[in-house]
């Protein structure tokens, strides 16, 4: 059965590929002059993305939808699908933010997942038109909205696809727990840490880790290299305003501690403190977050 609709998915790419690539355009456009709405949006505040909180109350609201239709409360099913429509609203302008910040697959299938929500959200709304006139035969809304609320399932399944199957908006450091062991820190050709170009990520290594090195005056600060939120390599980044900027989608993080200070990411990043090593050079150990 997963197979069988794995394949399903998939085989919406052909239309979801180019839409993708168009939303993706007129949403960054969108977004971009209102990035700390944007950064509210996608959950930095939060610690969380704020896109999968909001969608479980719209899908509890219209499965509440259908009970009370069934059990013929039309007053208290109206009220309930009106709460219903606000919430999918809520639940759509934070996953546009987001999805600026798709790449790839996941975006594909972002696409077809909102594309899914977006008719079921129109349905409903006819649903709501029709229910406002007190029909006496409410066969045609209540039926709507049981195909919306299938939509919104088939949707949901996709959603949970984009992040569980594709990764997205999943930290990038989940299983990486606090080092207790001091590790050996590879820099290269670089032999005195004080010479490194101030306010300059430079790259290092410590065992299977990459990291990015900063130094601002006479410290230097340390953090993986790879961006909590897709992966970027900060090492190319640049830094602003005490922060190390994502070259990919504009992630900042603070130097000193790892702490995200710019979205799209809502998750700090592996802060490392350093010293230097008894038999020469220096060694690394991940602070606890």
């Amino acid at each position: 059965m997963g197979r069988l609709i794995a394949r399903l998915i998939a085989a919406q790419d052909r239309w979801a590929t180019p839409l993708g690539e168009f939303n993706h355009r007129w949403l960054n456009a969108l977004f971009r002059p209102i990035r700390p709405l944007k950064d509210f949006l996608n959950g930095v505040w939060l610690g969380h993305p704020l896109h999968a909180a909001a969608t479980d109350i719209p899908i509890g609201t219209l499965l509440l939808v259908v009970v009370l239709d069934l059990l013929n409360q039309p007053a208290a099913a109206d009220v309930a699908l009106v709460a219903t429509i606000l919430f999918m609203l809520a639940a759509a302008v934070t996953g546009a933010a987001d999805y600026t910040d798709t790449d790839g697959t996941a975006r594909v299938r972002a696409t077809t997942h909102s594309t899914l929500m977006v008719i079921a959200l129109l349905l409903l709304l006819v649903s709501l038109a029709l229910r406002a006139g007190a029909p006496t035969d409410r066969t045609i809304p209540i039926a709507l909205s049981l195909i919306g609320f299938l939509l919104v399932i088939a949707g949901a399944y996709i959603g949970g696809d984009v992040v569980y199957i594709l990764g997205n908006m999943v930290s990038r450091h989940a299983f990486r727990g606090a080092g207790t062991k001091w590790i050996k820190l590879d820099t290269g050709d670089v032999t005195d840490l004080a010479t490194l170009p101030e306010a300059t990520p430079t790259k290092a290594k410590a065992g299977i880790n990459d990291l990015v090195l900063v130094r601002i005056a006479d410290s230097i600060h340390a953090m993986h290299a790879v961006c909590a939120h897709a992966g970027g390599p900060l090492a190319q980044g640049t830094f602003v305003d005490g922060c190390v900027e994502c070259p990919w989608h504009g992630s900042r993080f603070r130097v000193t501690d790892g702490q995200v200070r710019r979205g799209p990411a809502v998750y700090d990043q592996p802060a490392y403190e350093i010293r230097a090593a008894e038999g020469g050079g220096y060694e690394v150990r991940r602070t606890a977050s």
